[in-house]
This record gives structure tokens, sequence and C-alpha cells, in this order.
């Protein structure tokens, strides 16, 4: 009779309605930190893709969406028989391919270098150096460029005078183009990139440093076999979201160092997006475009993943 009592208060006790609901109310406050940015990313990246729909459209403003043309893929077969496109997607890899060769490294390197420092103040003192330029705007990096390289009065072009030899015209020559774009992107992002590898390194446990020295390894064998594989993982991920942005170049950047003179392979996709989208109102032409850029990008996150995962590290998802 207990048994059967035991057995009637048991099935007496209600089940709980919803789990999901449940535990959404267990981890409330986890769920409200996670809520800013969640509404971030549907009002600014989510809800805008609506307005994709206009690179099948001849949109014209004062129709709407609903009032506009349909055109199906008209804008992208213009893209792709215009002459001048193919010299501007081979513009956008090149910049791509020498941020990835010349500046992707420097960070790691750097990162590395200052790991192994062993005096805090002048670790700090270096780190705080190298991310103060940052914090500067593009505006303020190239004026600084341009101020060190003009043909009038620059510093760089009074050196080599005073060396003997010819001044050169570093902002209007292209050959000089890349070099002057990768130097400065690694004059300002280098530093403020070692923060992700720095975290990765801090993460190493150090009883592996301790090991490898009683084995007599040095410090260039302890950075080979204990460092650079403790952030094999971070340096993929990066490394796949980088190649997702491969026709995503900084536009201001690009933009302020564009002129006349370097147009033919200074121009990108960012810079011809701007000139025919807002300067001469070609909006489904240049949606288009930043479609195609999307479209090329999220297929280059998928692969590059795949083969991260082919090759036995963890990727991105």
């Amino acid at each position: 009779m207990n048994h059967i009592a035991a057995r009637s208060e048991l099935t007496s006790v209600p089940k709980a309605k919803n789990p999901f609901w449940k535990r959404v109310l267990r981890n409330k406050f986890i769920y409200l930190m996670v809520l800013p940015g969640f509404l971030y990313f549907i009002i600014f990246k989510y809800i805008p893709m609506a307005g994709l729909v206009i690179a099948f459209q001849d949109y014209q403003p004062y129709k709407g969406f609903l009032g506009s043309e349909w055109v199906g893929l008209e804008h992208f077969r213009r893209l792709f028989t215009d002459p001048g496109f193919w010299q501007i997607f081979k513009n956008t890899l090149i910049v791509f391919v020498v941020n990835i060769v010349f500046y992707f490294p420097i960070p790691i390197i750097l990162s590395v270098m200052l790991n192994e420092v062993a005096n805090g103040y002048f670790k700090r003192l270096v780190q705080t150096i190298v991310y103060i330029p940052h914090f500067l705007s593009w505006v303020i990096i190239v004026s600084i460029s341009f101020v060190m390289l003009t043909m009038d009065g620059g510093i760089i072009n009074e050196i080599m005078v005073i060396l003997g030899l010819q001044p050169v015209n570093f902002l209007m020559n292209s050959e000089w183009f890349y070099p002057m774009y990768v130097l400065q992107v690694i004059w300002r992002e280098a530093g403020w990139g070692t923060i992700v590898f720095l975290a990765a390194m801090a993460s190493i446990d150090p009883g592996l440093y301790e090991a490898a020295r009683m084995d007599g390894a040095g410090r260039f064998r302890q950075i080979w076999h204990i460092t650079l594989p403790g952030i094999r993982n971070v340096i993929v991920v990066l490394l796949i979201l980088k190649i997702g942005n491969v026709l995503d170049t900084s536009f201001e950047h690009i933009y302020l160092i564009l002129n006349s003179m370097n147009k033919d392979v200074a121009e990108i996709l960012d810079t011809f997006v701007y000139t025919a989208g807002l300067k001469q109102g070609q909006f489904s032409f240049s949606t288009a475009v930043g479609l195609f850029k999307s479209v090329i990008g999220f297929a280059l996150v998928v692969g590059s993943n795949w083969l991260a995962k082919k090759f036995g590290e963890d990727g991105v998802y």
C-alpha cells in the first residue's frame, strides 16, 4: 500500500510545461546580455538584406521597391560584359593577396616577439606604442603619409636628394601604390592585430616551456614547437575570416589614396560601387556588384572552412 501511495505522489508532481522557456527564465540575465548584439545584427545586417531585391530591378527611388521595373539578371549581364570590370576585379584580388602575404604574418611575428619580452614594463610600453595608430582615422594616416612622401618638401624625398638619389613621386606613381598601401595597413593595424594572438598565447600551459627548457630547447625551438602550434587554431580562424573578406577591402583607405594617376591599379570594387551608386545614381547596378561580392565572400568562407576541417582544424563553425 505504501508503495502504491508513493507512486501516486510521484505521478501527481506537475511536469514542466515548456522546458525551453524554463531554460530561458533560468538564464535570463545571460540572454539579456546577448540581446543588444542580437538586435544589432537583426536591424543593421539582416533586415537591410531585403534591399538586395533592387539588384534585379531598374530601381527608381520615386517608384519604390514595388513600383520599379523588374529586369532580372540584366545588371549582372552588364557587369560581366563590362571591359573595365575585370581590371577592377583583378585590382581587388591583388589588394587582397598583398594583404594576406605582407600584412597577415606581421601581427603573428610581432606578438611572438612581444611574448618573448621578459621585462613587463618594456613590453607594455611597446604594446601601447604599436596600438595607438589603430585609433587614428585613415584620414590622419594618409595625411601623414602624404606629408612624408610628397615631392614638395616631403621628408623621404629630401633624404633621397641628400643621398644623391633622384626624388620619386610615390603618390602619383602606379608602381608605388601597393607598397604604400600595405605599409600604411601595417602601420595602423599590426599592433591591434597582436591582441588576439597574445591572448591565445596566454592560454598555453607554462609547463610546456619549462619541460622544453629542461630538454635543452632554446627560444627558437620553444617558439616553433610550442608557441606557434598553441595558436594555430586562432591563426586558421582569422585566416578564414580574412579570406571571407577577399573582395571587401578598406574602402575609406583606398579612396583616400586613389587618384587619376594610379587609378589603373587602385580602382577596386568598393570604390567602383561608390562611384556607380552614389555619384552616378546607378543604385541597382551598384547593388548587383555588392551582391556579387557577398556571394563570392560567402563561397570562400564555406570553402576555406571545409578545407581547414579537412586538415584537422576546428574552423569557424
